[in-house]
């Protein structure tokens, strides 16, 4: 089992269990997060991979409940679902648990899409120039072509 001792040569830092209570007091994290920021720190993989267990087991850290939050909190910030996706990838998310928790948000994400536009620009978009310009900036929020063309089409009538 654990015995929770800080394998570096560091004296007075707290074991990997106790650090990454720690993080995960601050907001949730994913595995690979986690393992990333105490590498950092200098804990050893074998202690990382067993303070990661033991969290786990106490039902304190969990990627499907890490990706579900990251998820919504990305919603409320109007980002579209390649964004979020990308993020959650740069985060050691697996593709699958991705797939399964945007397909679980049920989100309809061309009204999204039309909702941020609106929110932006007030006024519909006039010319070929400024519609380039709107499905640019949809693109960048990490909505996908047919879901900024539909919310263009939306912001047109």
């Amino acid at each position: 089992m654990f015995s929770g001792k800080h394998s570096a040569a560091a004296g007075d830092l707290p074991s990997a269990y106790d650090h990454a209570v720690m993080l995960l007091a601050r907001r949730e994290h994913s595995v690979a997060e986690l393992h990333s920021k105490m590498e950092r720190n200098g804990y050893t993989r074998q202690d990382i991979a067993e303070a990661i267990e033991q969290l786990q087991q106490a039902g304190l850290q969990s990627d499907e409940r890490f990706c579900e939050v990251f998820v919504r909190s990305r919603i409320g910030r109007g980002q579209g679902p390649l964004k979020i996706e990308a993020e959650l990838r740069q985060r050691g998310v697996s593709s699958t648990l991705i797939a399964v928790t945007l397909e679980a948000a049920e989100v309809d994400w061309r009204t999204m899409a039309r909702d941020v536009l609106e929110r932006k620009y007030s006024s519909p978009a006039g010319d070929a120039r400024e519609r380039a310009k709107r499905l640019r900036f949809l693109a960048s929020r990490g909505f996908n072509a047919e879901q900024s063309y539909a919310a263009l089409a939306a912001d047109d009538q």
